[in-house]
């Protein structure tokens, strides 16, 4: 218990230090170095047509829950284009981003999008329930089912792309086959998401 609390505090202490902090995730992450090539001739022949994405990172699948206590796994929104933002409600860029997010889903959800954001260190789900009321936020917030799921479900997506996530916003498109196509660290604004994500809508 000693350990887990200790690993707990210092990737809350990572996660403000370096919260607002604005780059992209480095591309060459989001390929997977390890994927086997394919070999057989057959193989190639059967995937000529078809584009080969063995090098490419799926997004793991998760079970969280929504601030009205309903399991929610990512699979559900399989077919989707999924903008996947690890944020908090003490974070301000992550705020500052809020307006954005609301109109992209908004704009966009009729075509196929939708925003699900992982709420870290953000105390109960009445609480972060409060403040999407203020905010308007009208797409799918997560939390923790009992203990610190959030943690874990940001550990195994910083392993995926082999970036840990260690501020937000962070965010991630995850396209309609459920592969990690592109991601960024810091706020953006909505034409910058847009760009990104219309050849995928």
């Amino acid at each position: 218990m000693a350990k887990r609390l200790f690993i707990l505090t210092i990737c809350v202490l990572l996660i403000t230090a370096s919260c607002g902090a604005k780059d992209e995730i480095k591309q060459s992450n989001l390929t997977n170095k390890n994927a086997e090539k394919v070999e057989e001739e057959t193989s190639k022949e059967k995937t000529k047509h078809k584009k080969d994405r063995s090098n490419e990172i799926k997004a793991p699948n998760f079970k969280l829950a929504t601030l009205s206590g309903k399991e929610f796994n990512l699979s559900d929104f399989k077919g989707k284009v999924v903008l996947l933002n690890f944020w908090g409600t003490w974070c301000m860029p992550c705020r500052k981003e809020i307006p954005d997010l609301v109109n992209l889903q908004s704009n966009y959800n009729q075509d196929g999008l939708e925003i699900v954001g992982i709420t870290l260190n953000s105390g109960s789900a009445f609480a972060i329930q409060k403040f999407a009321d203020k905010k308007n936020i009208n797409y799918t917030i997560l939390t923790d089912i009992e203990d610190d799921e959030t943690y874990r479900v940001t550990l195994k997506y910083g392993m995926a792309i082999g970036q840990q996530i260690s501020a937000v916003p962070t965010t991630l498109i995850i396209d309609r086959e459920g592969y990690i196509v592109k991601g960024y660290i810091g706020p953006r604004s909505e034409a910058v998401f847009y760009k990104d994500l219309k050849e995928y809508l």
